[in-house]
């Protein structure tokens, strides 16, 4: 791993965990080879399959954390447009995943060739192409594409009604505390409705925490926001208890505490875990191929046992890591994210340049200002 000043050790490490508990749930919940799991060693992957999408409040209180620290770092309103930022975030955010959906619909031809189970995704349209391209697959209800990438929306959501907040608030109210007030209808009310699970106001409470950590774990500010935090969270386990909002608190407060004791930039020294952290991303999006496809051979092979069970689930693991680091190298990194972009960029521009002679397109086409 790069000596980067700006890596959180403690951070990587949570990431690293959650990230390997998401792949044991769905390597729980797809296919022939979780059947088996399951049918071998039912304790442990009924474990998995019940608690392991927990592990997703990990990335939102992260990503809370994250955000408060960009935007806000000082608990100040956001005095730029959000604009320029949201869509940052969306490049940031889409150029890997866009790329991930490819892998996705490529291992589902191949697997639904080979193998009949619900886990394989229908042959996918344009239509919902689209959807998925511009995240809002959920929203208009269109079958997913590969496992988990609701959470994306979900994440590029959280952020833009993060930033609009942080902006409105410069108007009439701190901004934090206009963060906390959502936070709070979030807890109480958005987040005890499933059917606002594919909108941001549904994690809101969680990724509202995040924000908090953050601005607790600053000197001047720690005892305030420290006490607004832990009473509203626990009020709201005590009208309803969730033990997501429990862990989503949990882990806020480590990272409060982290930051504040200095252990955030110091704590694990365990560079496999700081490797796993940065390319978690990578690891979230490329995993699904990757299970279909080691289901898929899977089910050609004639091994039934424990112990080829574990086998095959430790190969896919494996598979899955190697080819979200070779993934992060050469999509996700930000060098090469930069790359992607910037060629995607080239390729618009001289497309339009090249519409513009065309005699019927270059009329309905704006003029260059």
């Amino acid at each position: 791993m790069s000596q980067n000043a700006n890596r959180m050790p403690l951070i990587d490490a949570l990431k690293a965990v959650a990230a390997l508990l998401v792949l044991m749930n769905h390597f729980s919940s797809y296919g022939p080879l979780a059947e088996a799991a399951r049918d071998y060693f039912p304790a442990t992957f009924n474990w998995f399959f019940e608690y392991g999408r927990m592990a997703v409040q990990v990335f939102l209180v992260i990503a809370g954390f994250l955000a408060a620290r960009g935007l806000s770092a000082h608990g100040q309103a956001l005095s730029v447009s959000p604009l320029p930022l949201i869509w940052k975030r969306y490049l940031r955010l889409v150029v890997p995943y866009l790329a991930a959906i490819g892998l996705a619909i490529i291992a589902a031809a191949i697997a639904d060739r080979w193998m009949e189970d619900d886990a394989i995704p229908a042959r996918a349209t344009f239509l919902q192409w689209l959807a998925h391209a511009t995240l809002l697959h959920g929203l208009l209800g269109f079958d997913a594409l590969s496992a988990g990438v609701w959470y994306i929306a979900i994440d590029f959501q959280l952020f833009a009604l993060m930033a609009i907040l942080l902006w409105a608030g410069r108007i009439r109210i701190v901004a934090p505390a206009l963060v906390l007030a959502v936070a709070t209808a979030s807890l109480f009310w958005f987040n005890r409705n499933a059917g606002w699970n594919n909108w941001a106001i549904y994690f809101f409470g969680s990724y509202g925490l995040g924000a908090a950590a953050w601005w607790a774990s600053d000197r001047r500010q720690m005892s305030a926001w420290l006490g607004v935090m832990l009473t509203v969270a626990i009020a709201a386990l005590v009208v309803d208890f969730r033990l997501r909002i429990a862990l989503a608190l949990a882990v806020a407060l480590l990272l409060g505490f982290g930051r504040r004791s200095g252990l955030l930039e110091q704590w694990p020294n365990f560079r496999p875990l700081a490797f796993l952290g940065q390319i978690s991303y990578s690891v979230f999006l490329v995993h699904f191929p990757v299970l279909l496809l080691a289901n898929t051979l899977y089910t050609q092979t004639d091994y039934d046992s424990s112990l080829s069970t574990l086998v095959w689930l430790g190969l896919s693991l494996a598979a899955s890591i190697a080819v979200a680091t070779l993934f992060y190298r050469w999509i996700e990194s930000p060098e090469a994210s930069r790359r992607i972009t910037a060629t995607c960029g080239w390729l618009f521009v001289n497309t339009l340049a090249v519409a513009r002679k065309v005699p019927v397109i270059g009329t309905l086409l704006p003029n260059r200002t």
